[in-house]
């Protein structure tokens, strides 16, 4: 965990002595735990470490842990032996120093390992075949190759059999001098399958040479002035003076270790390789009760599957979480350029293929915001206003894989409100095509250079505990007053509710004639209205999946085709295309968990949502994409007795006004004249 060190004093209570038991592993666990898995019996010569990460104890009953008689600390072990193609599941007793269980898990792929990323450029670029590819383009300065390591997916038998081997189908792209922006070169119809295990080029492809694309495409600024590139510009902006972002009395969060508490809200903060940030034990101190809200949440999974029936772009649909993983792809974040104001950042910390800790500083990132007006009104009678501000806590994290960048945003309001978005950014992945075409499955972004169809498919998985652990799941629609005696005007309509009662029922779809929205309750909690304490999950970007069925991705990656899944809470069951989708060729996750078909009702729920980023590519996506924000939002309705932000406290005016023009907070402030056709109301 690190600080800005300007404001570490404000910001933190020195933490506790032990470790909560859902913090993350540190880094001396993390060490302990791969030290511990090879002086064991099951160490091997090419045993590597795909993921270390915190074994998260049961869930207690009564949603906290007892201080008096903590959980052991244990690490969970992905692990993987080339030599035997098998992945191995350890859990691992830091207490004990020794291994509790040890699990093969025979048939499945893991994700990356850290030296595939760059170990997999160094082996092609030396291949004879590769090369003898790039001349056919008239490329021969092959340090200036730049060879992306996609996940191989599943295309077929030849992908998983017996005994086969871990697969990528690396994609070229080519620079024009060292350090510039490759993308803006790719290279068409060369498709390398590469063996993972055992670090050498099975095949090349190639489809046939397409001329590179003309025009540099770079963005860094010893680059971006130079004659040739595109867009050109000459200088940069000039007119933009400088904003200060202050606190001067300190932020109003307080941290302790891992546990958050800003405003009424607390939170623990976790982190580990494949999800990257998790939230824990969310809740809200409601007039000296705390209530809980959700009992952990995080990103499950991703897909981005591309529309393009080219042979280097149709089998690009990665998983960026079971195949790579999110956590382990994760910025060091810096101070005025990816937060901005008073900051406080937790490091995180995975692992290296042999064990060792990798510490990723300031992973994540915590900060507050001022979101404009909480609430207001005017009195045009009286000339009384009052007016809030609205403030958010915004935890984030920002991981790179390959091409993009994406921005995982949570933020907490002061009106019991929770939004998650997510930020897309980055640069788009590239194909060439002759100039003076047009290509059919994207759109063109340079000469010669265009962007191929896709979406970005992200699912969030939420524990929910609204008020505890017993709740229920409803979905609501607008519909049309039904009994046209009550309808005589035909402006009348009502909400109907769809109890969701078992996960036979649990996959759900947005209706968009009917406002659909989801209501978690909690139907042993009654407001003095009578009715159960709830949250609903408000859609905001829904698109419509292109996956097709007959291809292998539709299957493979089946949470895209509903927009909610509702289960019944299994710690087995963390993500939504299931543990490992690499090179799978069956529908894992979501369609498995449902199978039992278990009873939903005043019960412990799980919700897994989806959105969606649906990118027909734009010239102003290149050379870097400016952020697209997708997300959600989960709004109190019933939890409270009425507005939780009404005792947000006035704010000082900070402006100069005319006389009886404004004020923050009423309090003897006049209103100028309303004016309506001739007549004056003061």
């Amino acid at each position: 965990m690190a600080v800005d060190t300007s404001t570490t004093d404000l910001l933190a209570t020195a933490p506790s002595t032990m470790p909560h038991p859902l913090d993350p592993l540190s880094a001396a666990e993390i060490e302990r735990a791969g030290s511990i898995v090879m002086a064991g019996e099951h160490a091997t010569a090419g045993l590597r470490f795909v993921m270390i990460s915190l074994a998260e104890p049961a869930k207690p009953a009564g949603l906290v842990f007892d201080p008096a008689d903590p959980p052991p600390r244990r690490a969970f072990v992905v692990a993987y032996d080339g030599g035997q193609k098998l992945v191995q599941e350890g859990v691992v007793d830091l207490d004990a120093g020794a291994i509790a269980s040890w699990t093969p898990a025979p048939g499945r792929f893991p994700s990356y390992l850290a030296e595939h990323m760059d170990g997999v450029e160094k082996v092609v670029v030396q291949d004879p075949r590769w090369q003898e590819a790039m001349r056919k383009r008239g490329i021969t300065d092959f340090d200036l190759a730049m060879v992306d390591p996609w996940p191989t997916g599943y295309y077929g038998a030849q992908d998983h059999y017996d005994n086969s081997p871990l697969l990528c189908r690396p994609l070229t792209f080519i620079r024009s001098e060292p350090g510039e922006h490759g993308y803006a070169r790719p290279v068409e119809g060369v498709i390398v399958t590469f063996d993972l295990d055992a670090m050498t080029v099975v095949d090349v492809e190639d489809h046939g040479a397409v001329p590179m694309p003309p025009y540099a495409g770079n963005y860094e600024e010893r680059f971006m002035f130079a004659e040739g590139n595109r867009p050109a510009f000459t200088r940069f902006r000039e007119d933009l003076k400088p904003i200060e972002i202050t606190q001067p009395e300190g932020p109003s969060f307080s941290v302790d270790g891992y546990a958050v508490t800003w405003q009424k809200w607390s939170l623990r903060v976790g982190f580990n390789p494949r999800e990257g940030l998790v939230l824990h034990q969310l809740g809200y101190t409601d007039r000296g009760v705390e209530r809980p809200i959700m009992y952990r949440a995080a990103l499950s999974e991703m897909v981005v599957p591309y529309g393009d029936a080219a042979p280097t772009h149709w089998n690009k649909n990665v998983f960026d979480m079971g195949e790579i993983g999110m956590g382990l792809m994760a910025n060091p974040l810096t101070l005025g350029c990816d937060c901005l104001g008073e900051i406080f950042y937790f490091d995180g910390v995975v692992n290296d293929s042999r064990g060792n800790p990798v510490t990723i500083p300031n992973a994540v990132c915590m900060h507050e915001e001022d979101y404009g007006i909480a609430w207001k009104h005017t009195d045009f009678r009286t000339g009384v206003v009052e007016v809030r501000r609205s403030r958010r806590l915004v935890i984030s994290f920002i991981a790179t894989v390959g091409n993009y960048e994406y921005g995982f945003f949570w933020y907490l309001y002061t009106d019991g409100t929770i939004e998650y978005e997510v930020k897309l950014t980055g640069v788009l992945t590239t194909g060439a095509i002759p100039q003076g075409e047009k290509p059919r499955y994207g759109n063109l972004v340079a000469p010669g250079l265009y962007g191929p169809h896709h979406q970005h498919h992200f699912n969030v998985r939420m524990d929910m505990c609204v008020d505890g652990p017993d709740n229920s799941v409803y979905e609501i629609d607008s519909v049309p007053e039904p009994d046209p005696a009550l309808n005589p005007h035909k402006n009348a309509w009502i909400t109907r509710e769809t109890l969701v009662r078992s996960e036979a029922e649990g996959a759900r779809d947005w209706e968009f004639s009917t406002a659909r929205y989801w209501k978690v309750v909690n139907p042993s909690k009654l407001t003095e209205l009578g009715s159960p304490v709830g949250y609903k999950l408000m859609p905001r970007d829904v698109i419509p999946s292109m996956l097709q069925e007959g291809s292998y991705i539709h299957d493979r990656a089946r949470f895209v085709q509903h927009n909610l899944w509702v289960t019944r809470y299994d710690p087995r069951e963390m993500y939504a295309s299931g543990d490992y989708p690499y090179q799978s060729p069956d529908a894992q996750g979501l369609p498995e968990y449902i199978a039992d078909d278990a009873p939903l009702e005043e019960t412990d729920v799980v919700l897994w949502y989806t959105v969606g980023a649906h990118h027909v590519v734009r010239p102003e996506d290149w050379p870097v994409m400016p952020c697209a924000y997708i997300g959600f939002m989960l709004k109190p309705v019933g939890f409270f007795d009425g507005n939780p932000a009404l005792d947000l406290p006035p704010s000082p005016a900070a402006c100069s006004c005319a006389p009886g023009s404004c004020g923050c907070s009423g309090h003897g402030h006049g209103m100028p004249a309303v004016h309506h056709g001739d007549a004056e109301l003061n």
